[in-house]
């Protein structure tokens, strides 16, 4: 086991100690009794929304593969968010590529820099929003971050489309240069990625912003801060299990300068972690009831297939602001 995954298992144990201190899981269910009906449906109905949009993402950069089957579409991201939210040390990432293999006969490099390109994307959008509505920040600072992860998200796709001759060369190089050409590939074939994105992105950090508001309670902009630590904290090279514990930490310190205090930051923060991950596994069960055709003459993914898809997604998804 790599120091990585220890530290891991490390940060959500101790989520997991501090919540049986002094019983404080009791506080959950007074926590959830805050929620009315129109505040669940609201949040439930937003994470559909965002579903749906970044379905339509996918549906644009394969538009080709896809051939108009935008439920397969769905499907896949359906699953793959499921996925994400349960395997532990983000190993769920790996079903992205393989079920665009089998459903449309996505070759496995070109899947994987697909999922590399749409994390990197995420990472844009998630940071410019945080600079935007972040609170106590100066306009000039949040105008200069937001300039700055602008500029990256422009440069990064001309740099992989340009010429290079990375494939001249052998060993790292030779392999590296086929992982640039096919980051350069997906940065070419999403028309709309960024449009989708952002509306994904908007959505739902709004959806995760109302209920967190909800369960303070506080306003809305307090709660807003709190979902994008939450989702700048994927960004740590150390996840916990199934995201537990950087999470709610990510959440419980971007509460602080609102006056939160920690221990209710932190209680807060997993009943939304528990919502959205019951949000993304329902949807996720409901997908997989519903079998999507495969791709004709595709291999069944094998043992080296799902290493490697799981070892190159988790590379990517480390980085990024998870699903």
């Amino acid at each position: 086991m790599t120091l990585k995954r220890i530290l891991a298992i490390a940060v959500s144990v101790g989520l997991l100690a501090w919540l049986m201190a002094d019983g404080r899981w009791r506080g959950l269910g007074e926590l959830l009794a805050r929620l009315d009906g129109l505040t669940l449906g609201l949040a439930a109905g937003g994470f559909a929304l965002s579903y749906l949009l970044r379905a339509l993402r996918i549906f644009d950069e394969f538009r080709h593969q896809a051939a108009g089957r935008f439920g397969t579409c769905l499907r896949i991201t359906l699953i793959h968010n499921a996925m994400i939210n349960v395997v532990p040390f983000r190993g769920g990432e790996a079903a992205f590529p393989l079920l665009l293999r089998q459903h449309f006969g996505v070759p496995l490099p070109r899947a994987i820099a697909s999922l590399f390109w749409l994390r990197l994307q995420d990472a844009f959008v998630v940071m410019a929003l945080a600079a935007l509505v972040w609170p106590g920040l100066h306009p000039g600072l949040k105008a200069l971050a937001v300039a700055g992860v602008m500029a990256l998200a422009w440069w990064l796709p001309r740099w992989a489309r340009a010429p290079h001759a990375w494939a001249d060369g052998s060993g790292v190089t030779a392999k590296l240069a086929k992982v640039r050409d096919a980051f350069a590939e997906s940065t070419r074939h999403a028309r709309f990625g960024w449009a989708w994105t952002l509306a994904n992105w908007t959505v739902k950090l709004a959806a995760q912003a109302g209920l967190l508001a909800a369960l303070i309670p506080a306003a809305l902009d307090v709660g807003a801060a709190g979902a994008l630590g939450a989702e700048l904290a994927a960004i740590l090279p150390v996840q916990g299990v199934a995201g537990f514990g950087t999470y709610e930490a990510g959440a419980a310190a971007a509460l602080l300068p609102s006056g939160v205090p920690l221990q209710s930051g932190l209680q807060v923060a997993l009943a939304l972690h528990l919502f959205v991950i019951a949000c993304a596994v329902t949807a996720g069960a409901i997908a997989w009831l519903f079998p999507a055709a495969n791709a004709r003459q595709t291999p069944t993914p094998g043992a080296s297939d799902l290493q490697s898809a799981s070892s190159a997604a988790d590379g990517a998804s480390s980085r990024h602001p998870a699903e």
